[in-house]
């Protein structure tokens, strides 16, 4: 990274700090893991592990760094994803957080402070929806999805399929708030911008893996992203309407006082041809980093522009950005999820992953849902929208392989 000035990023998992090589005065703190061993080997004195009896918060981790002194002094903070509690923490350890506001990631990303949030944005983009007391919601024969104020990943989300479904859920949570939106058919699509102080820059349009067996049990569970089928699925006037959405809501961002990156999450209806706008991410989406590292291998090619890290890293710190982002039209990660059925990951599948020529990143979680296993590559994994090409075939197969 070109800058003068000394950055920690602070992470429960190191992955999502791995934009930039930690080197020269970019530093990162994160918990301890086998896969953070090696690259803290890789990096002598750039990366700070702090071992936990379970997966350490955010929170945690900067408590900790700051006890044992692991935080260079006069740096700047950056964390993935910021809180109140992330916030509070940080100054307790008298941190400069670069990250924006909590409260303002909090009104954006709330599925209900989000709509006021939007104004007319959310009429013009939103899947047609309404707010109300779970109590209060009737079936009318159509399934529709259910949206709870905080989820990601598609945690907080629910597809409604039947009236016995939600009578459980009215009788589980009565008075929550829930959003009633339209329930969609059709593929779904990621884009990763940045706010800058004098522009809004964006990433290429990645296909959003989502719900597909045998990585996850959720339907709208978001397993991975794939760059190379964009441009065969949206057409040219779509993608310049995503376009639009996007810089639409970066406008708005901006005017909110927000810097840095922000992911938009969206649809195409295949059965009415339009396009709408399922999810913001205030903060790092967590393609960024796999991202970022396509766009380094294109600048090899001699490809001029920042990558998405790069971006973000330059807007925190408050510098205007004349490049552009390098754009990217290949590549696939896929993620295995903790699942009913999967809660491990074989020595010998991870092995012949490696084999194959796929970069493999392991987790220590166990929780229902979160990551177990991340896999990249450079080359496309999906055929079309729901079918793996060869390439993702193979990956099933290798995860499937037992001792």
């Amino acid at each position: 990274m070109n800058s003068d000035r000394t950055i920690t990023y602070i992470t429960r998992e190191i992955e999502r700090a791995l934009g930039a090589d930690p080197v020269g005065n970019y530093y990162v703190v994160a918990g301890k893991t086998p896969y953070g061993e090696k690259l803290a080997a890789q990096f002598p004195g750039h990366i700070q592990l702090i071992d936990g009896d379970t997966t350490l918060g955010t929170r945690d981790l900067i408590e900790q760094a700051y006890a044992a002194r692991m935080i260079p002094p006069n740096t700047d903070t950056i964390v993935f994803k910021n809180t109140s509690r992330v916030e509070e923490a940080a100054t307790k350890a008298g941190l400069t957080l670069l990250n924006p506001k909590a409260s303002l990631s909090e009104m954006v990303e709330n599925k209900m402070t989000q709509i006021e949030w939007l104004g007319d944005l959310g009429k013009k983009y939103l899947p047609p929806h309404t707010i109300t007391p779970t109590k209060k919601l009737s079936w009318n024969g159509e399934p529709f999805v259910l949206q709870w104020a905080h989820g990601h990943t598609g945690g907080g989300t629910i597809l409604v399929n039947s009236e016995a479904q939600l009578t459980s859920l009215q009788e589980k949570f009565p008075n929550r708030m829930a959003r009633r939106s339209l329930y969609i058919h059709g593929s779904s699509y990621t884009v990763n911008a940045i706010v800058a102080p004098n522009k809004i820059l964006m990433g290429s349009v990645s296909y959003q893996i989502t719900g597909m067996e045998p990585f996850t049990d959720g339907v709208f569970t978001t397993v991975g992203n794939d760059w190379s089928i964009s441009h065969d699925l949206l057409s040219d006037t779509e993608l310049e309407y995503v376009q639009t959405m996007v810089r639409d809501i970066g406008t708005k961002l901006t005017a909110s006082g927000w810097r840095g990156l922000y992911g938009v999450d969206l649809i195409r209806d295949d059965e009415r041809g339009t396009i709408h706008l399922i999810e913001i991410n205030a903060r790092q989406p967590a393609s960024t980093t796999f991202e970022s590292f396509l766009q380094k291998e294109n600048r090899l090619q001699g490809v001029a522009g920042l990558t998405t890290f790069e971006a973000h890293i330059k807007a925190l710190l408050g510098e205007s950005i004349e490049e552009e982002i390098i754009p990217v039209n290949d590549g696939a990660q896929i993620i295995q999820r903790v699942t009913k059925t999967v809660n491990s990951i074989s020595n010998d599948a991870i092995t012949a992953l490696e084999s194959a020529g796929y970069n493999v990143i392991p987790y220590p979680n166990t929780e229902y849902n979160t990551d177990l296993l991340r896999i990249q590559g450079a080359r496309g994994i999906m055929e079309r929208h729901g079918v793996f090409n060869e390439r993702g075939k193979e990956i099933v197969t290798m995860m499937t392989k037992k001792h």
